[in-house]
């Protein structure tokens, strides 16, 4: 990894590598069962799952940005957004991620890309149109933080093989079943969507785990950067209160991606158990936060 100012984070390296071994090994064991069961029809299986891997990877922060209506901004377009990033990439001594805005009412924000060359930082419209200057700075260094560390591409590639479970189930069953004229193909077609089920719920509970404590660690290091923890605080605590009053239809939409926001969108009736929730919470990160202002302050 590249060095940057950002503080390291050997519990979150150790984290991102047990996670990928983990979300591999599952990943192999899911691709061997899939040829397995249907014979002839491995080389399908094969192409189709090392293709998706390959373009989920290398095309990781165009089908974020995508998904979320982000678009990149000049600094012409968004002079206060590019000039925290500029001033915050300096700070790090970091490369300059591409920029850009989500129309999105929504305060949030996210990174995406598989390095830092080919990073993307993003905050939505509601975002900008909410925070003060330093608050704003308080959550770009955190999500810099995710670049800089990298969790953001083990995410990426962590959450897709639940993603692929369900892909690679279609293309076999088109791919053998329907030309199967033995008297498996009865539990074949039982198996595959447990098998399935198995690996997406595997792959869901790795990636939530790992997503809860890269929150955490974004949020320690961004402070340490900036020497701020308290406007970054102070920006939590605005965005989760403000998320009560967003349109439901809005929260729905950005809630498949939350595992890649800054904070969490949540519609009503979503659950925030801790077994299931993408982010530690608002009073874990503060309490956290809490403690960094304490120790600068003694510092």
């Amino acid at each position: 990894m590249p060095r940057t100012r950002f503080a390291p984070d050997r519990g979150l390296v150790t984290r991102m590598v047990t996670t990928m071994f983990l979300i591999g090994l599952l990943y192999v064991v899911f691709v061997g069962v899939l040829i397995a069961l249907f014979g002839r029809s491995w080389p399908i299986v094969a192409v189709v799952a090392g293709g998706l891997f390959v373009a989920q990877f290398w095309f990781s922060d165009r089908i974020a940005a995508f998904g979320m209506g982000a678009h990149e901004v000049t600094p012409e377009q968004a002079p206060e957004l590019h000039g925290a990033v500029d001033r915050l990439c300096a700070l790090a001594d970091m490369p300059k991620p591409r920029v850009a805005v989500a129309d999105s009412d929504v305060p949030n924000a996210f990174a995406t890309g598989r390095n830092q060359r080919n990073a993307l930082v993003c905050a939505t419209t509601g975002l900008l149109r909410r925070l003060e200057p330093d608050e704003l700075e308080g959550v770009l260094a955190h999500e810099l933080s995710h670049v800089a560390h990298r969790d953001v591409a083990v995410m990426t590639i962590a959450s897709f093989l639940g993603v692929l479970a369900g892909v690679m189930t279609r293309t076999a069953l088109w791919g053998g079943i329907g030309r199967s004229r033995n008297n498996n193909a009865g539990l074949v077609v039982m198996l595959i969507p447990l098998v399935s089920a198995v690996v997406y719920v595997i792959s869901f509970l790795l990636t939530r785990l790992l997503s809860r404590y890269r929150e955490l660690s974004a949020d320690r290091t961004g402070a340490l950067l900036t020497g701020r923890p308290s406007a970054l605080a102070s920006a939590l605590t605005k965005v989760t209160g403000q998320m009560a009053r967003i349109p439901t239809r809005d929260l729905r939409r950005a809630e498949p991606y939350n595992a890649f926001w800054f904070a969490p969108a949540l519609s009503p009736g979503a659950s925030l158990g801790s077994l299931l929730s993408s982010h530690p919470t608002l009073e874990q990160r503060l309490e956290q936060l809490g403690r960094i202002s304490a120790q600068l302050g003694r510092g």
